[in-house]
C-alpha cells in the first residue's frame, strides 16, 4: 500500500479542556485527493466532566451584619423579608479553573455591589440592579482548596456575606520510591492465586504504605506473566465502571509490562481485569500518585534520546553487563531544571543476550523488587517510565538478567515543584481503531506513514494528554514514534502543510505479529497536533486510547 498520511480528530469536550471537533482524511504525499469521514465518538465531554464537581452553599446560608435584619449566623432558616441574599454554586471548568455562580435576590429597584474573595488573595467585584444571576470564572495560581467569600454591599455598607468552599480539579505529582504493592505469584497485596479468566483483582492505593488517603490518581507499572493464552488487561478505579478500553495486551507465553495512570475513586482501591482466556499472574509497581494539593507539574518535552549504550549517548559505550548498574544525570541536562523531582521516559531494550528485566530507580538509591521492562533473549522492547530523580540528580538503570544487553533512553518530560502541568484523569475512552471500519475508513497505516491527531484548541493550557497506543496485525518488524506536530490545523486545512521530520526516538517497538501496547504522554507542542508514526515499512494497525490530560490553567 502506499505511504499515507492520515487525520482523526476527536469530539469536543466539555469547557477548558478543549479537543478539536472535525472530519478525517487521507491523502498521499505526492497527491491532493482527501476524503472527509465520520471519526469515532468518544464520549470525551462525559469522561472530563467525571472531575468537576459542584460546590454550592444556599442564599439561606447569607449571614447579615449585625443590626442588618436577623439572620446572624449560616444555621438561621430562611431569609429576612426585603433584606439581600445570595446564593453560591461553583464547578470546576480545567485544573485550576472555577466556574461561580451567583443568584443575588434584592428589592427590584435597589443597587447592590457584590464583592467576591476567591481566597487566593485576588478579588472580583460587579453592580447589579435588582435580582440577577451571575457568573464569573477564576483560575487559580496554585491547586487545592480555598474558601471563597462574597460580600453584598450597597450606600450603608455590607449587607451580607456568604461563603463556599471549593476545591480545584486538578492534581500534582508526587513521586514515590518504586515499590510493588500486588503480586499475585507470592501474595503480595492480596490472595497468592492467578486471576482467573474474566476474573478481576484489586490493589489498595490510598493508605498503603506511605501513600496518603486522598489519592486522585496513581502511576502504576503493571506486568502479565505466567500467560497460558492471548488476551489484554484492564485497570480502572473499583467503583465505576469497566471500561471497554485495555491497558496491557500479552499473547500466549509472554511476560508484558505497561505503564497506567488510573484515576483512584474514594474507596483507595484499584481494580485489574484479565480479558484472557486462561488464567493470569498480574503484578503491580508504584512510582508515583497524584492528589489535590500543590506538589510536582508536568512539563513535556520534545522527545529527545538521552541514553543510547550502542553508541555511547550518556553511558560508556556498550551493552550493560548482567547484574550491572549504570547511572544517568538527568537534572539539569537537556531542558530539565536542576530541581526536577522526576522524569518521563521511554526506556527500551535490544540486543539482550538472554532473559531477564530492566529496573529503573532514583540514583543512590537501593536497587528495589520493582521492574520496568521485561524481555527475552534477542528481543527489542519498550515501555514508559515515570521515576523519581535521586539527590545527586540522577537515575540509576539495572540490568536484572545474566547477560549483557543494550539500553535506550529517552525523555518526553519532566515534573518540578513549581510547574503548571496539572492532572486531569478521565474516564478512560477510544480515539481511534484502525481496524474499525464504521468509523475509520482508510483501513491500516502503511509504512513510513503517520496519523496527525489534532487535540487540543487550548496551547498552551493542554500541555500534554495521556494515551495508550498499540500496535496489532503487524506485516514485519517496526517501531512507532510519537511527537508533536510543526504543522497547524489551518496549513492541513489550506493544504500548504509539510511533511514533518520525525524526532530520534521511538515510543514502543514489534515484530511481525506481535501486538504491543505503551503509555505515551503526548507533548502538544505550538500547535496541539500530535503525530503517530509508523516507522516500519509494512502495514500496521493502531489503537489509540485517552486517560487524562495536563493543563496549566
Amino acid at each position: 500500500m502506499r505511504n499515507r498520511r492520515l487525520v482523526v480528530s476527536a469530539a469536543v469536550i466539555a469547557a477548558g479542556v478543549g479537543l478539536v471537533p472535525g472530519v478525517a482524511r487521507a491523502d498521499d504525499p505526492a497527491a491532493s485527493d482527501a476524503h472527509g469521514v465520520s471519526v469515532p465518538d468518544a464520549d470525551l465531554g462525559k469522561a472530563a466532566a467525571s472531575n468537576f464537581s459542584t460546590f454550592t452553599s444556599a442564599a439561606e446560608r447569607t449571614v447579615r451584619p449585625a443590626g442588618k435584619g436577623t439572620a446572624q449566623s449560616p444555621q438561621a432558616q430562611g431569609a429576612v423579608a426585603g433584606e439581600p441574599t445570595v446564593g453560591l454554586t461553583a464547578k470546576g471548568t480545567s485544573a485550576r479553573g472555577i466556574s461561580l455562580g451567583l443568584a443575588v435576590s434584592i428589592d427590584p429597584d435597589a443597587q447592590i455591589s457584590a464583592y467576591i474573595e476567591w481566597g487566593d488573595g485576588s478579588t472580583d467585584v460587579f453592580d447589579t440592579y435588582g435580582p440577577t444571576n451571575q457568573t464569573v470564572a477564576h483560575s487559580y495560581a496554585e491547586i487545592g482548596a480555598y474558601t471563597i467569600k462574597v460580600t453584598l454591599k450597597d450606600a450603608t455598607g455590607d449587607r451580607g456575606t456568604n461563603t463556599l468552599a471549593v476545591v480545584t480539579p486538578g492534581s500534582d505529582f508526587t513521586p514515590y520510591a518504586p515499590t510493588r504493592l500486588l503480586d499475585t505469584r507470592n501474595g503480595t497485596g492480596g490472595p497468592r492465586t492467578k486471576v482467573p479468566a474474566y476474573g478481576t483483582t484489586r490493589v489498595k492505593i490510598s493508605g498503603n504504605g506511605n501513600i496518603p488517603t486522598g489519592v486522585t490518581a496513581v502511576v502504576l507499572n503493571v506486568t502479565a506473566t505466567n500467560t497460558n493464552s492471548g488476551g489484554h488487561v484492564t485497570v480502572w478505579p473499583e467503583g465505576s465502571e469497566r471500561p471497554t478500553t485495555s491497558n496491557v495486551n500479552f499473547a500466549k507465553g509472554q511476560t508484558v509490562p505497561n505503564l497506567v495512570i488510573v484515576p483512584v475513586d474514594r474507596n483507595g482501591w484499584v481494580d485489574l481485569y484479565n480479558g484472557g482466556w486462561e488464567s493470569i499472574d498480574l503484578i503491580a509497581d508504584v512510582t508515583g500518585y497524584f492528589t489535590r494539593t500543590s506538589s510536582s507539574g508536568y512539563t513535556p518535552l520534545e522527545p529527545s534520546r538521552f541514553v543510547d549504550t550502542r553508541n555511547g549517548t550518556g553511558t560508556a559505550p556498550g551493552q550493560i553487563r548482567g547484574q550491572s548498574t549504570f547511572s544517568t544525570r538527568f537534572a539539569g541536562q537537556g531542558g530539565i531544571p536542576d530541581d526536577a523531582t522526576a522524569v518521563a521516559l521511554n526506556v527500551t531494550v535490544t540486543n539482550p543476550r538472554e532473559a531477564g528485566h530492566l529496573t529503573a530507580f532514583p540514583g543512590g538509591g537501593s536497587v528495589p523488587i520493582t521492574s520496568n521492562v521485561n524481555f527475552r533473549a534477542g528481543q527489542t522492547v519498550a515501555n514508559s517510565v515515570i521515576v523519581p530523580i535521586g539527590p545527586d540528580g540522577t537515575v540509576s538503570f539495572r540490568n536484572g538478567a545474566w547477560a549483557g544487553t543494550d539500553v535506550i533512553v529517552d525523555v518526553v518530560g519532566y515534573y518540578r515543584v513549581g510547574s503548571r502541568g496539572s492532572y486531569l484523569p478521565f474516564l478512560p475512552e477510544r480515539l481511534l481503531d484502525t481496524r474499525d471500519s464504521s468509523d475509520w475508513k482508510w483501513g491500516p497505516l502503511g509504512g513510513q506513514g503517520y496519523i496527525y491527531m489534532p487535540l487540543s484548541t487550548q496551547r498552551p493550557a493542554n500541555t500534554a494528554y495521556v494515551l495508550n497506543t498499540t500496535v496489532t496485525n503487524t506485516h514485519g518488524d517496526g517501531y512507532l514514534t510519537v511527537s508533536p506536530d510543526p504543522n497547524t490545523l489551518s496549513a492541513y486545512e489550506g493544504g500548504w502543510e509539510q511533511w514533518p521530520t520525525p524526532p530520534n526516538s521511538s515510543n514502543l517497538n514489534w515484530k511481525r505479529g506481535d501486538t504491543v501496547p505503551n503509555l505515551v504522554q503526548a507533548g502538544m507542542g505550538n500547535n496541539g497536533i500530535v503525530d503517530f508514526w509508523n516507522r516500519g515499512w509494512d502495514d500496521i494497525d493502531l489503537v489509540v486510547d485517552i486517560f487524562g490530560v495536563y493543563q496549566t490553567n
